[in-house]
C-alpha cells in the first residue's frame, strides 16, 4: 500500500465530515489513482465511508433531524440497487470510467448547490414518493458498483427539489449514506476471493486514519467554520480527482 494514502484518507475524511458526507468517492479515486486493484476499491471504500458517517448518522438521528415518515421512500429501493449493484462485475475500464464521470458531476452538483433552504416541496404526497423512490433506486445501484455511499449525489438533488430544510437534508444524506455503504459493502463481498481477502488486510491503516479524521471534521465543523468554503474545496478537490482519473481511463483503451 503506498504511504501516502493515509495521510490523504485522513484529510479526505476532515473534509468530507465537516460538510456532512462519509468521503467514499475521493477513496475510491485516491485508491484507483496509486494503482491498487481495482476488485478491492470499493471494499475499502465502503469500510471507510461506514466509519465516519455512522456517528454522524446516530447524532442526526438523537438530535431530531431525521424524518422517518417521509425518508423511507429513499431507501424502499436504495437498499437492494446497492446491494445488486455491489454483486455486478464490471471491468476496470468500464469501473474506472464511471467513477470518473460520477465524481466529475458530484463536484459540480456540490460547486452550484442552492443556497435557497427554504421547504417549498408542496408535491402531492403520490408524486413525492414516486420521485423519492426513482431517486433512490438509481444513486443506491450507482453506490454499490463504484463503492460510494451516494449521498454526495443525493444532497444537492434534495436542494435542487426543494425536498426540506438544511437539517433534514443532512441527516437523509448521513443516513443513505451508512445504509447503502452497508449494503453495498454486502454485494461486494460475495466476489471476494480468498487472496483478494489477505490483501485487504493491509489496508488496515486507512481505517485508522479516516475514524481520527472524521472525527476532527466532524469537530470542526461544530465550530460552524465558513461551510461555504470547506463546501467549494471539497468541490475543487473532487473535480480534479475525476480529470485525474479520465486520465487514467484513457490509459486503459
Amino acid at each position: 500500500m503506498p504511504s501516502f494514502l493515509i495521510p490523504a484518507f485522513g484529510v479526505t475524511a476532515l473534509l468530507y465530515a465537516a460538510i456532512g458526507f462519509g468521503g467514499g468517492s475521493t477513496y475510491t479515486a485516491l485508491l484507483a489513482i496509486s494503482g491498487t486493484d481495482y476488485q478491492l476499491l470499493p471494499i475499502i471504500s465502503l469500510c471507510c465511508n461506514i466509519i465516519v458517517v455512522a456517528g454522524g448518522t446516530w447524532r442526526f438521528a438523537r438530535a431530531g433531524a431525521i424524518d422517518w415518515r417521509r425518508i423511507w421512500p429513499l431507501f424502499l429501493l436504495s437498499i437492494p440497487a446497492a446491494w445488486f449493484g455491489g454483486q455486478l462485475p464490471v471491468s476496470e475500464l468500464a469501473f474506472t470510467a464511471l467513477l470518473a464521470g460520477a465524481l466529475g458531476i458530484a463536484g459540480l452538483l456540490i460547486l452550484l448547490q442552492s443556497q435557497d433552504h427554504q421547504n417549498i416541496d408542496n408535491q402531492p404526497a403520490k408524486k413525492r414518493i414516486l420521485l423519492n423512490l426513482v431517486i433512490g433506486g438509481g444513486l443506491g445501484f450507482l453506490a454499490g458498483v463504484t463503492g460510494i455511499g451516494g449521498g454526495i449525489f443525493l444532497a444537492p438533488i434534495l436542494y435542487l427539489i426543494h425536498w426540506g430544510p438544511p437539517r433534514a437534508i443532512a441527516g437523509a444524506a448521513s443516513l443513505f449514506i451508512l445504509l447503502n455503504s452497508l449494503a453495498g459493502l454486502a454485494g461486494q463481498f460475495t466476489n471476494l476471493s480468498g487472496d483478494n481477502g489477505a490483501a485487504l488486510l493491509s489496508y488496515w491503516p486507512l481505517l485508522l486514519a479516516v475514524l481520527l479524521g472524521g472525527a476532527c471534521g466532524s469537530w470542526l465543523g461544530a465550530l460552524r467554520l465558513p461551510l461555504n468554503w470547506l463546501r467549494r474545496g471539497t468541490a475543487l478537490l473532487i473535480i480534479l480527482v475525476s480529470l485525474r482519473l479520465f486520465w487514467r481511463a484513457m490509459t486503459l483503451l
